[in-house]
């Protein structure tokens, strides 16, 4: 049974950044997309240590495009639910920081208020596109480590991940180029966007000596793989960023389908969470608990 967060002493946002840099030193860490506190709760309960808010996802669920059209007070309040509701490192995905670099030191400080431990900034022009389609541009490099700088200095306790997007427009070696730049500014961990090839991945990680996220996202540029195909390259993170949206998006979809056609739900019930598993997951009874004791005071 979760614990209800009203309840618990939560830990500061210093701690569960170092909790995540520890972790990632540990390597072969899957993280996956988390676009709402629900869908966290149930990511925490199928055991996974660190969690990642998708501007793709977090969009979807808010039927927009994944084009920059999300705000910074939307993206602080989602981040700030999900990590009340687990406690768990979250990684969010902040394109292009809304802006130029006071822009990005603003998100990032009101992101060290909502306990977030990183951040992931990517270096294309606004409005940014989805990292697996066409139609990217980028930003000159060094305006992209002025940004990074920015956070390393007056957010430090935040993990700074540096996506790049040059593959389309400079090849993997601008891919390359543009990771030193970025590593030289502060950036603790680089994601390198739609890589093509496994051995894409390996120049990466052979040109590199900093830890290394590699996005596995369905139905775009980069092949299928698994994570241990990447982890057996040295890299240290391996992220499913819509995965359980998509899965999730369909099955509501066959669901809503079911009962238009038929009006009843009771065929479905197999597949459905039990009121006892939902009322588990999100901690009623510790909330009742806690209501009761304090009605009879």
């Amino acid at each position: 049974m979760t614990q209800a967060w009203l309840l618990r002493t939560p830990p500061s946002q210093e701690a569960i950044a170092e909790v995540f840099r520890k972790r990632v030193q540990t390597g072969r860490l899957i993280l996956p997309g988390a676009h709402d506190p629900i869908a966290a709760l149930l990511a925490k309960a199928a055991g996974f240590e660190a969690l990642y808010l998708s501007g793709a996802a977090f969009s979807a669920s808010l039927a927009l495009p994944d084009l920059g059209l999300l705000t910074m007070d939307e993206v602080v309040e989602r981040a700030q639910a999900i990590v009340r509701a687990t406690d768990l490192p979250l990684v969010v995905d902040i394109d292009t920081g809304f802006g130029e670099a006071l822009n990005v030191l603003r998100l990032s400080r009101h992101l060290v208020e909502a306990r977030v431990a990183a951040i992931q900034l990517e270096d294309q022009e606004m409005p940014k596109r989805c990292g697996h389609l066409a139609g990217k541009r980028l930003i000159p490099a060094e305006q992209m480590a002025e940004k990074i700088r920015a956070v390393r200095r007056f957010a430090p306790s935040l993990v700074v991940i540096a996506r790049t997007d040059a593959h389309a427009i400079e090849g993997i070696e601008g891919v390359i180029r543009r990771a030193r730049l970025y590593i030289e500014a502060g950036a603790e961990i680089i994601f390198p966007e739609a890589l093509t090839a496994l051995e894409e991945f390996q120049e990466v990680r052979s040109a590199l000596g900093v830890p290394l996220l590699a996005n596995l996202t369905e139905f775009g540029k980069t092949p299928p793989l698994a994570a241990a195909d990447l982890f057996r390259l040295g890299y240290e993170i391996v992220l499913f960023p819509v995965s359980a949206l998509r899965i999730a998006a369909k099955a509501m979809l066959e669901a809503y389908t079911h009962l238009s056609l038929h009006g009843e739900t009771q065929t479905l019930l197999p597949k459905m969470q039990t009121r006892k598993d939902l009322y588990d997951l999100i901690g009623y009874e510790a909330y009742e608990a806690v209501d009761k004791e304090l009605s009879l005071k």
